[in-house]
């Protein structure tokens, strides 16, 4: 059977979970239709899902249609929750993008776009919630082609739109009108197509699904349909949009076994559960799987079909499972054959505070408890902070931290309170600099680093200026290992980005005894450290580019509030009696924007932002706690190793 891992993304509130809801309900595969308000829908399950109305973690859903197997996925719709979102884009074949018939594409909307756009993910447009006052097709199809793309296909157009008895009149394949916007689109993009549109020459329907389906594969086109999620309006049409239109692979269950690790869950018991994407071939109870240099053995697993989570002895290629017995798995982790790696699509956190136990004696126990959250996601990047401020942890945003503060009390029964929220600052290298150390002092290993900036988007560069075959695997995997490791924390303690780093030399001893890999590791932070003081940082923090809509009469307000917070603004763009302002902004300070805005504006503002990138600080450059040995003081760093190997 075809296959088709299909995930439904949206702004918030756009209607996601709800037409998740409806699909499974379409399918026959609940009996109920639950709700968002009423907090019984199958994938928001956790109790602060079904407390604030929001989805939080990615969830599975499993149904058929048309002889095609839907995995569906249903992902968080809150800025705040992106981290979700990207472990989910990597595993689709396509997506439905879910807009409000009401409030049109939104910030998240734009930013899912082009998510999508870049991994080449097919995608279906549904424009959700027509039967709510205020809805017009006609102006949300005029919304999406200004705001998120031009190469959109209508497939058909909403009847009483802003009533309670709207509905969903699909195009009609044997009109000639509508086969000939249908071809005036497609045209753009096939020279055959656009012979036929220039001499108004009618095409057979079967011809035209059959580019519109290929267009919509390669991404080139966006079919549009119309309905609401509530009242099951277009739903029939979108369900045979989703079957004809996107492109469900035939899986190979005989190639060798690949996964991807897209989720960790915990059961009742806390065993670790990951949620796997069987990508080709098969994972069997009792197999033995390496998953980081570890051997781990697989001790249940369930597939999931026809809406529920079903015990199986094997999972195979096209399925999604949960695989019981990984125990060193992490989410990114892949199992078998790993295509190569992906690269990010949503900047990191910008923020981070400090998560201290109001009973001081618990601190042990909040660590167990954040580290199993980071499993669930590892951008949250746990860090052991110094002994006052306690442990710290990365942010989206405020939400996020109150989601993590409740869940601390309702899952660990731990009482908690968070530090003051501040920007996660990063170093950028402003030079060249070199430093070599020999053996055997202070290790069994001789290490050279050049480091100098990159222009690679936030990544770094790793180069070698020294013959594979001179020195054993080990030794250069170690080295990488170690570099990775150390380039998180810089001169003043921040990141390090953007950094090229070339190993110029490296040896091992060979005479009274022999270097082992630990030499290479424990050597690299040292000679790094060297490397980047003579090369010199300096520290930059996040910037957001915004845009703000709001009323004419608003735009000095919000200019002062901007101006006050140390924004760089462009000049105002006038149309009519509405205002619109952009410009950069510090990542720390739109929250403060967002809040204001309401009251600045009589609630009728509405602001965008996305991340655009560092700015260097002025003045003197703020540091952060360092965790684990210093390798910027060689005494304190030889020390600490000494110490731990003692203890």
């Amino acid at each position: 059977m075809r296959t088709l891992t299909l995930g439904i993304l949206a702004h918030v509130d756009a209607g996601k979970t709800s037409l998740t809801e409806r699909l499974l309900f379409h399918a026959g595969v609940i009996r109920t239709l639950g709700g968002v308000d009423t907090g019984d829908t199958q994938t928001d399950t956790l109790a602060l899902e079904r407390e604030r109305g929001i989805t939080i973690r990615s969830a599975v859903a499993s149904f058929s249609a048309a002889g095609t197997r839907i995995n569906l996925l249903d992902t968080p719709g809150h800025p705040d929750f992106i981290a979700e979102v990207e472990r989910v884009l990597g595993v689709l074949d396509g997506a439905v993008l879910v807009v409000s018939a009401v409030e049109g594409v939104q910030a998240q909307t734009r930013v899912l776009m082009r998510a999508l756009a870049r991994l080449k993910v097919p995608i279906i447009i549904f424009v959700n919630k027509i039967d709510r006052r205020g809805a017009d097709d006609g102006a949300a199809l005029a919304n999406l082609r200004a705001r998120l793309t031009p190469a959109i296909v209508p497939m058909g157009q909403a009847v009483e739109p802003g009533t309670p008895l709207a509905a969903y009149r699909a195009g009609d394949w044997q009109d000639s009108r509508f086969r000939s916007d249908v071809l005036q689109q497609l045209a753009e993009h096939d020279d055959e197509l656009l012979d036929a549109f220039a001499s108004d020459r009618d095409l057979p329907p079967e011809m035209l699904r059959e580019r519109l389906a290929r267009q919509t594969a390669q991404g080139l086109v966006h079919p549009v349909f119309f309905g609401s999620a509530i009242s099951g309006a277009g739903i029939d049409e979108l369900v045979s949009g989703i079957t004809t239109l996107l492109p469900a692979p035939q899986p190979d269950a005989t190639a060798p076994t690949s996964a991807t690790v897209f989720k960790i869950e915990r059961n009742g018991a806390g065993e670790k559960l990951a949620v796997v994407r069987m990508i080709s071939g098969s994972i069997q109870v009792r197999d033995h799987v390496l998953v980081a240099q570890k051997d781990n053995r697989v001790t249940g697993i369930e597939v999931f079909r026809e809406g529920r989570a079903e015990h199986r002895d094997i999972a195979v290629a096209g399925d999604i499972a949960r695989v019981k017995g990984l125990l060193s798995i992490r989410v990114g982790d892949w199992i078998g054959d790993r295509p190569s790696a992906p690269r990010r699509q949503f900047a990191p956190p910008m923020l981070e505070s400090a998560v201290v136990p109001v009973n001081a004696a618990a601190a042990s126990l909040l660590w167990k408890a954040l580290s199993q959250l980071a499993e669930q996601d590892p951008l949250i990047n746990l860090r052991q902070t110094s002994a006052e401020a306690g442990m710290s942890v990365s942010l989206y945003g405020e939400v996020q931290k109150e989601v993590i503060e409740q869940t601390l009390k309702a899952d660990y029964g731990l009482d908690v309170h968070f530090l003051e929220t501040s920007p996660i600052y990063v170093e950028r290298i402003t030079g060249t600099g070199t430093s070599i150390e020999h053996a055997p002092d202070p290790f069994l290993a001789t290490v050279g680093l050049r480091v100098e900036p990159a222009d690679s988007e936030g990544r770094h560069v790793f180069r070698s200026e020294v013959d594979p075959g001179s020195e054993p695997p080990f030794a250069f995997k170690a080295i990488d290992d170690a570099l990775e490791e150390a380039l998180r924390q810089g001169i003043h303690g921040w990141q390090v980005i953007n950094a090229a780093v070339s190993l110029t030399e490296v040896t091992r001893l060979r005479k009274w005894t022999t270097s082992t890999p630990s030499d290479h590791r424990n050597l690299t932070p040292l000679v790094l450290g060297a490397a980047l003081l003579a090369a010199g940082t300096e520290v930059c923090e996040p910037m957001d580019r915004i845009t703000i809509d709001m009323p004419m009469e608003a735009l000095p307000r919000v200019q002062s509030l901007l101006m006050r917070l140390g924004a760089s603004l462009e000049p105002p763009v006038v149309a009519e009696d509405v205002a619109v302002l952009s410009g950069t902004i510090a990542a720390i300070n739109v929250h403060t924007v967002q809040r204001a805005l309401p009251s600045l504006t009589s609630g009728l503002g509405t602001i965008e932002n996305e991340f655009f990138g560092y700015r260097p600080i002025s003045g003197s450059p703020p540091t952060r706690t360092r965790s684990g040995p210093n390798p910027f003081s060689r005494s304190d760093y030889l020390a600490t190793l000494k110490g731990a190997r003692q203890g």
